[in-house]
């Protein structure tokens, strides 16, 4: 771009001083405006698909962290038609303390919940996107009374969805409490 403007001021220049023809210095300006105004139109052709590209994954971030928030009130509410819709049919979980369940038994934890909690926070959410899968990590705090006391407890979870018939289903998700 640099060495454009360059040729057109030096063009120019020649041009007021009358050390060239006008006519062929004309035709060369308007060639160089030509070559900088396709330049500058590709440019802002490039931007604006790139622009259109991050809104679009942004909004499947955003359609994908909603999901994750639905599903935490879902457990909450004991509303396994909800989870029930969420879950793949090959749903794997790993739990905090290293055991495996399918879709069945997360099924089963969400309808048998009975735990009092004050509030679940999920927050820190990185979400990749790779096609019709994504990943998607978070933080989850909960806060609840224990014995007595209030008790706070936060985990890292890393879930794995893919698209199917244009619905994210989980296919595994994974947890890990952080220490106190």
């Amino acid at each position: 771009m640099s060495k454009v403007l360059a040729s057109v001021q030096d063009v120019h220049a020649r041009a007021q001083r009358g050390q060239s023809n006008a006519a062929p210095a004309r035709r060369r300006f308007s060639r160089i405006c030509s070559t900088a105004c396709g330049a500058v139109s590709l440019a802002v052709l490039a931007l604006v698909s790139a622009a259109h590209h991050a809104s679009a994954q942004t909004a499947v971030e955003r359609e994908l962290i909603q999901l994750e928030r639905d599903w935490d009130v879902a457990f909450f509410r004991n509303d396994t038609a909800f989870i029930d819709r969420v879950l793949a049919p090959e749903f794997i979980a790993t739990y905090p303390d290293g055991s495996r369940g399918d879709r069945a038994k997360e099924l089963a934890n969400a309808a048998a919940f009975n735990q009092q909690i004050d509030s679940s926070t999920l927050d820190e959410f990185t979400v990749q996107v790779y096609g019709d899968t994504a990943v998607v990590w978070f933080r989850r705090r909960l806060v609840g009374p224990s014995k007595g006391l209030r008790l706070e407890v936060v985990h890292r979870y890393l879930d794995v969805f893919v698209r199917r018939d244009g619905k994210w289903l989980c296919v595994a998700t994974q947890s890990v409490r952080l220490p106190e």
